[in-house]
């Protein structure tokens, strides 16, 4: 019955004279979400709106399945364009339409026409009248109900005539590429790809960073990344993955720094690594999946003493949440599963077992004298010797 998509934005409607760079990254979006959806579909935009039209046969609960996923859509619209061949015609096909749409017809309904194209010979209320008149002529079962109908019929008199009656939720948001690009440290756990997701709903592109410690941390361990960043890619685009062996700059940190300050130190360095990689890409900050208070790490004073050593800004989005809002939006984007499956990453196979929460940013920086020999090069390796994936 369906063979194209009317697709509804929010804030790129009050965007004035730019609103065209954002439609247009929208429609790059929608067109890489359909890649994954067999059949073959042109995207298209007239004031205002946007359409999806299939060229070929296609799956429609795979096609709504992408299209829900893409920042920047609020509603995605099911519609039957038709050309404009007068009103008798018009009737016709809204009787058709529903009745195919609705094989019980036991519910409370009412017309809302908008007409674009002035030159239309029935303006919006008297095509409201008319035509609901006749769909009840059509179908005498129907009752009319101007406040809370079941089923808002909309008939949008444009180039073409759009009818529909169901508006299926987008994730809101804006296009992917629309505000610049992030790096995004990526661990293991649940926090950070909600991060990244959160991040990249407001326009961001993400790259991303995993710190790898083989041996102690496994292959396996690697592949859950990998999976976490490929599933955030769903809603984010491609996202370039570095992949930083960091073993040999955490065997430093535990052979010369006081085993309390592990943690701390090793975040310090995670944050220069993620910020110089992000400074050859072009982003513009550094993004984690801190909160307050959830480990030793992330106290204020700890939290101080990591942002201490970036001079890019840091984007925590997260940073008030409690862990079970962070697990629901986990499991919205599907994520979880793959966060608690039982394989350590670096942060936590070198933790301490009384690590600091109260750092004091002198003794810090005191301590990591202690690596001065070395960690010039063990940095330098590690960012030379970085492995980088294409994830979608």
């Amino acid at each position: 019955m369906y063979k194209a998509f009317l697709i509804k934005y929010g804030e790129i409607g009050v965007k004035g004279k730019n609103r065209y760079i954002f439609e247009d990254a929208l429609i790059k979006q929608i067109y890489f979400a359909l890649e994954k959806v067999d059949g073959e579909f042109e995207v298209t935009k007239e004031s205002g709106r946007i359409y999806v039209t299939s060229i070929t046969e296609f799956d429609y609960d795979e096609a709504v399945s992408a299209l829900k996923n893409v920042f920047g859509i609020i509603g995605i619209c099911p519609v039957v364009q038709i050309e404009d061949e007068g009103f008798d015609n018009l009737s016709e096909k809204v009787i058709e339409y529903i009745d195919k749409a609705y094989p019980d017809k036991n519910f409370t309904f009412k017309v809302d026409a908008r007409r674009a194209r002035k030159n239309y010979p029935m303006n919006s209320m008297e095509i409201n009248m008319e035509m609901g008149g006749r769909l009840l002529d059509a179908f005498p079962e129907l009752k009319v109900d101007v406040h809370k109908p079941d089923v808002l019929l909309s008939i949008e008199i444009r180039n073409k005539i759009n009818i529909y009656s169901t508006e299926i939720p987008g994730p809101g948001g804006m296009p992917i590429g629309t505000a610049g690009k992030a790096m995004l440290l990526l661990s293991g756990g649940i926090d950070s790809p909600v991060a990244g997701y959160m991040i990249a709903k407001r326009g961001v592109q993400i790259e991303a960073t995993y710190f790898h410690a083989p041996p102690y941390t496994s292959e396996r361990a690697k592949q859950k990344v990998v999976d976490l960043a490929k599933q955030v890619s769903v809603y984010a685009g491609p996202i370039v993955l570095n992949v930083v062996n960091f073993t040999d700059i955490q065997l430093a940190i535990y052979e010369k720094c006081p085993h309390d300050e592990l943690t701390i130190i090793m975040r310090r360095y995670m944050m220069r690594i993620a910020e110089e990689l992000g400074k050859q890409s072009n982003c513009m900050g550094l993004i984690t999946g801190e909160s307050i208070g959830q480990v030793a790490s992330q106290t204020m004073h700890s939290l101080y003493c990591t942002n201490e050593v970036c001079t890019m800004p840091v984007y925590r989005p997260v940073i008030g949440f409690d862990k079970q809002e962070i697990i629901n939006i986990s499991e919205k984007i599907g994520t979880y599963e793959t966060s608690i499956q039982p394989f350590e990453d670096c942060c936590t196979i070198f933790v301490a077992k009384h690590p600091v929460t109260k750092p004091n940013i002198k003794i810090i920086k005191q301590h990591e004298h202690n690596l001065d020999e070395v960690i010039d090069d063990l940095m330098k390796t590690a960012i030379e010797t970085t492995e980088k994936i294409i994830v979608k």
